[in-house]
């Protein structure tokens, strides 16, 4: 009996030793892909940014600038970009989005633009209408894909499909910390102050201001969408690392504790086998 409770701890233990071999490759996966996806949300968001200082430009320079993207309609209905992940193996990663998604769909009319699998499987559970599923991979949405999004979310809002867009995503804190996040991309929000009368006079917009601006607007919400996906990109690879180094430490504690459970199994198998002997010896 000892001998066969020994065999099984060991094979135990074979089994958890090779699991945390492929939760440590994928804790060190992450932590590379993690690094990478930092550097490029650093390297594009001064272009993005400068898009957003060139649209305030326009409206402070203007008098009486007005702009379809910037008109505040009664909200009948909402338009949601959700960006979560294709899989799990990531913490509270995913379910914390949706979390956050959950009181947003309980408000009024909703439609849904997914980018991820979880996310795709999450609005059709819900019975949610979705604008497309073509972006259900996060994985591979390039920044072309976020223009196209962005030209098709712009044309709907313009045709009042909807009257508000929003984006749901994760906000990347620190390595330790992610948090859910949602912004409004549409209607953009007007600039309080004016810029005085002898800056108005230092540009030129051809053939006008508001043509400018509506022309902008479409690259400016890519951006927005954009520096969502880096974000969530790197939230996600934050949480995987993270949940794959509190695995790796529970198979280590895991292993420790079989082996000592192993020892004595092992002792007391020796202890058994001596007192045989002896007993044996004494008749």
């Amino acid at each position: 009996m000892a001998g066969a409770s020994m065999k099984d701890i060991k094979l135990r233990i074979k089994s958890v030793e090779s699991t945390m071999q492929i939760t440590k490759a994928m804790e060190l996966v992450a932590s590379s892909k993690l690094r990478k996806a930092k550097e490029r949300q650093e390297r594009c968001r001064p272009y993005f940014m400068g898009l957003k200082q060139t649209l305030e430009s326009i409206e402070t320079a203007t008098n009486d600038f007005s702009s379809p993207y910037q008109q505040q309609r009664e909200i009948k209905k909402r338009c949601l970009i959700v960006i979560a992940g294709d899989r799990g193996l990531a913490g509270g990663y995913n379910s914390n989005v949706f979390k956050s998604v959950q009181p947003m769909l309980e408000e009024g009319s909703v439609c849904a633009l997914p980018i991820g699998k979880r996310t795709v499987d999450f609005f059709a559970r819900n019975g949610i209408e979705m604008l497309t599923t073509e972006f259900a991979e996060a994985a591979s949405v390039s920044v072309s894909d976020c223009f196209t999004i962005s030209n098709l979310i712009t044309k709907g809002y313009l045709n009042g499909q909807y009257d508000e867009v929003a984006v749901v995503y994760t906000r990347f804190v620190s390595m330790l910390t992610q948090a859910p996040a949602h912004d409004v991309l549409l209607p953009l929000e007007k600039l309080e102050g004016k810029a005085e009368t002898g800056v108005r006079q230092l540009v030129l917009y051809e053939p006008s201001p508001s043509a400018v601006y509506d022309a902008i607007v479409p690259n400016y919400i890519a951006g927005m969408i954009y520096g969502a996906m880096c974000e969530s990109v790197a939230s996600e690879l934050g949480a995987r690392r993270t949940a794959m180094d509190a695995a790796s430490k529970n198979a280590s504690e895991m292993i420790d504790d079989l082996s000592l459970r192993y020892n004595r199994a092992r002792q007391g198998a020796i202890t058994q086998e001596i007192t045989e002997i002896v007993a044996g010896a004494e008749h």
